[in-house]
């Protein structure tokens, strides 16, 4: 039997149809906007695993440590910039709430061997 929750990225599925499929490795995120969506759940789910998979190797910390105590509270995307299935490179600004604060940031990814992966970021006001 499946799950009924909702997907954390915001999407209108739920998490198994949504980014449950990329984090299980069922499926690669098809664009830059959904490997982003996928990796806000992340976050969310706490799936250090899944963050660091779909970093970019050249920008990859050795280890990542999530907060537990971080609660986030919903994403919303503000602007896409290339990032389809015909594009190597592609940004997503989004912002990022979560308990007493937000993360507003314009994100960079790229394909390597034909899967996205996020690269770096810039912190926005």
């Amino acid at each position: 039997m499946t799950s009924r929750t909702p997907c954390p990225c915001g999407l209108p599925e739920t998490y198994e149809e949504c980014c449950g499929r990329f984090h299980g490795g069922a499926a690669a995120a098809p664009t830059a906007e959904r490997l982003m969506r996928s990796r806000y759940s992340a976050f969310v789910r706490q799936d250090g695993a899944y963050l660091l998979r779909t970093w970019h190797p050249r920008t990859r910390p050795a280890r990542l440590d999530l907060d537990p105590g971080t609660r986030w509270t919903g994403l919303e995307i503000l602007g896409t910039e290339a990032g389809s299935a015909f594009h190597t490179t592609g940004t997503v600004t989004f912002r990022a709430s979560y308990k007493g604060g937000s993360l507003h940031e314009r994100s960079r990814f790229e394909r390597v061997d034909g899967a996205w992966v996020y690269v770096d970021g810039d912190f926005l006001e």
